[in-house]
């Protein structure tokens, strides 16, 4: 049996329109005792094709809207279902509690790590308090204090990365944003833990950078991890916000050819449509790949760990020398 559509994207329509039809003919063989089980398998039959046919021919584009679909698991959902004993710890003993960047200790297989996250909202007041996901300075500089706080420990560092970006704001300027990140990336190149970062649904610029410094960095099938988003390098390059699907096919965003170049090291497949339809099969898809990785990086001492480190982000990108 097929399941409704909730939440519609526009490319999504004609399923819902096919799904639509499917439920009217049910409800009259019900209503009217008529046999019209042929009927309903041809266009179940119908549905399923169209279903494969439409999300696995996606556009970088699409792929931005399933990230960002209201529906989609959120960092906390697959805190609570992957791990277990989370405590948060709150605030960065500077300024204030950043509600956008949550962080804590929790046991996976049984084991204690540090966890960082970045947290969107769902309804209206939480989407304010957790300023839409995007994090301020202090945010970035509780994750830091829970670095720090991982490494005095032993504990391995789980990054989960969902924001659009760092909050462009008046406010989180005057309280140097752009230096909280920078010493992320820093102290994080230099952490003498393990670490893993997922992006799990938008992975925007510096504001996912400032927590994904990390050993390992792995993508959910339909996340994107970027410079910029869409949006805005349309406006800079087009001059125009509505040039975001063809500046989304420029950035090159979609989480396979992030693989190919190197950016991530793995991508996890999530279930037809996206992880909004099953989410406790994408979280255990992320659990595996989690208890993958950390066995392999459990395996290195500290200095192999910051030398296979060092030796990722340096290998990253392409150049070349004139003359």
């Amino acid at each position: 049996m097929t399941k409704p559509l909730s939440y519609v994207l526009e490319f999504e329509k004609p399923l819902r329109d096919n799904a639509k039809q499917l439920d009217e003919l049910r409800q009259r063989s019900i209503e009217t005792g008529e046999d019209h089980s042929r009927e309903v398998h041809a266009l179940e039959r119908s549905l399923v094709s169209l279903q494969e046919s439409t999300y696995s021919n996606l556009t970088p584009w699409q792929r931005v809207q399933i990230a960002r679909h209201p529906k989609r698991p959120y960092a906390l959902d697959y805190v609570a279902s992957i791990f277990t004993g989370f405590q948060e710890l709150h605030g960065d003993r500077q300024y204030s509690d950043d509600q956008a960047l949550v962080g804590g200790t929790a046991l996976f297989d049984g084991k204690p790590v540090m966890i960082l996250a970045q947290q969107k909202g769902r309804d209206t007041k939480e989407k304010i308090a957790r300023n839409f996901g995007m994090p301020q300075p202090e945010g970035y500089r509780k994750a830091l204090r829970l670095v720090r706080m991982a490494e005095k420990f032993g504990l391995p560092l789980v990054s989960l990365i969902d924001t659009p970006g760092a909050f462009p704001g008046v406010e989180s300027e005057e309280r140097h944003v752009s230096e909280a990140i920078a010493v992320n990336l820093r102290e994080m190149a230099m952490a003498r833990v393990p670490s893993i970062s997922v992006v799990i649904g938008e992975g925007g610029s510096g504001g996912a950078l400032g927590i994904g410094v990390t050993d390992r960095v792995l993508i959910l099938e339909n996340s994107y991890y970027s410079v910029i988003s869409p949006e805005g390098c349309a406006a800079i390059l087009w001059k125009d916000g509505a040039a975001a699907p063809q500046a989304a096919e420029a950035l090159k965003l979609g989480a396979a050819h992030l693989k190919a170049s190197g950016v991530v090291d793995e991508v996890i497949p999530e279930p037809l449509g996206g992880a909004h339809n099953d989410p406790e099969e994408t979280a255990q898809a992320l659990k595996a790949a989690l208890q993958r990785h950390l066995l392999e990086l459990d395996k290195l001492d500290t200095d192999q760990l910051l030398e296979a480190r060092y030796a990722r982000y340096r290998s990253l990108g392409v150049y070349e020398e004139s003359g």
